[in-house]
């Protein structure tokens, strides 16, 4: 593949990377193969590629040209060696975690974890011999004293869905490696390559979903995995081909490599929303807190200031009152839309404890940090003034309501 961009910058690889039109009879856009099969010039050829002597296309569950061209751009906009893609983020995981961890092995993961990740864990590969531990990774001393020698995978997601506490990759990595054998694994899902690269910063392994900011429409459905050349290999041939059969489709490739094309411009603008959306909300007197990352008031602001290029499109908050208060609130919102996931050009809101993380029971969710009135929100590429006078009028309606119900509670009892 025609790798002559790699030493252009992000938005520029992220556009022409590995793909050359002259290569392609003149198509500016590259072509979708649509094929689930390739034939092979000689039963030699064929043998070879099975064996993984040769590069070659044979079966698109294992690889297929479109698909490669975007495993291509991915590697090179994490600077990774390859990629692999899949038909989810959980795709992308649960192949990740199949093919490294074995029955007896150990897995060390952060405190807070996407509802599912948490599920496949704890009820997935944790049924079948793998224990998991979940460590404070905000505290190195609590790390060193839980990896042992059956310890195989640091798992996080920095920041994590949905309370976004962030961990010190650096500082994470550089503990692991100190022990052999064992992987660190990031979730790069709510930064994107172009606001955080965890291999840049020690991590073996970068996972997506690639539903979210990747594609940044919201009309697919896709995980990414990135590493070197040999972790990725086995991903592909043992967690993608025997494990999961997960395989993203051509088509699918073919609309996350459009939405790659203006992720830079579009994670500026999440990040420009998010900020003034954040500071509107702490500035409230009906919110209890807020978190996000571009706030001087958030507790990890100078790690997300060393780590990320910018702070993210991602807010957490609570508002007085709690979760009924919250649901108010939700209720209230004419532009935010009510639905979960995240990243589309639409600013989304949704409750972690009802929803995304309902796989988590009440005491779970307390023990790892996700309040029950938790309100996450996926600021989008709206025009800020309107996003901030539709959070402004929802916490306006929310308050009235809770303090007209304080009252009517008040007179009751009287």
């Amino acid at each position: 593949m025609n790798n002559k961009h790699n030493t252009f910058g992000f938005s520029t690889r992220a556009i022409h990377h590995g793909y050359d039109p002259k290569d392609h009879h003149g198509a500016l856009v590259p072509p979708i193969y649509l094929s689930a099969t390739f034939a092979f010039p000689t039963a030699e050829y064929g043998a070879a590629c099975f064996a993984g002597a040769a590069d070659g296309h044979f079966y698109t569950r294992i690889s297929n040209p479109t698909l490669a061209l975007l495993e291509s751009r991915m590697a090179t906009l994490e600077n990774g060696e390859a990629a692999v893609a899949f038909s989810s983020g959980m795709g992308a995981i649960a192949a990740t975690f199949w093919t490294l961890l074995r029955p007896g092995d150990e897995v060390i993961v952060s405190q807070t974890l996407y509802g599912c990740t948490f599920a496949l864990l704890h009820h997935g590969i944790g049924e079948f011999g793998v224990k998991v531990r979940h460590v404070d990774l905000t505290d190195l001393a609590a790390l060193q004293a839980a990896l042992g020698p059956a310890t195989r995978m640091i798992y996080c997601e920095s920041p994590a869905n949905p309370n976004l506490q962030m961990v010190d990759i650096s500082a994470v990595a550089a503990l692991a490696h100190q022990r052999p054998n064992v992987t660190v694994v990031v979730d790069n899902t709510y930064c994107t390559p172009y606001l955080q690269r965890p291999l840049d910063l020690g991590a073996d392994v970068v996972v997506h979903s690639a539903t979210k900011y990747l594609s940044g429409h919201g009309d697919i459905t896709a995980g990414i995995a990135v590493s070197s050349q040999a972790l990725a290999q086995r991903i592909r041939l043992q967690g993608l081909k025997d494990l999961t059969g997960a395989v993203m489709s051509p088509q699918d490739a073919a609309l996350l490599m459009r939405g790659l094309k203006t992720l830079a411009l579009r994670m500026d603008r999440h990040c420009s929303n998010a900020q003034a959306v954040a500071e509107a909300l702490q500035a409230h007197p009906a919110v209890a807190w807020v978190t996000y990352p571009g706030l001087r008031s958030f507790p990890q602001y100078e790690l997300a200031m060393r780590q990320m290029k910018l702070p993210g499109g991602m807010i957490a908050f609570e508002l007085k009152g709690g979760i009924e208060t919250g649901r108010r609130f939700m209720n209230a919102l004419n532009l935010f839309t009510r639905a979960v996931s995240l990243g589309d050009a639409e600013s989304l809101a949704q409750h972690p404890a009802s929803m995304t993380h309902s796989t988590y029971t009440p005491e779970e969710r307390a023990h790892h940090g996700i309040s029950e009135g938790l309100v996450r929100l996926s600021v989008g590429l709206e025009d800020v003034a309107d996003l901030l006078a539709d959070v402004q009028q929802a916490l306006a309606k929310s308050t009235r309501t809770r303090q007209r119900q304080s009252a009517l509670t008040a007179h009751a009892g009287r």
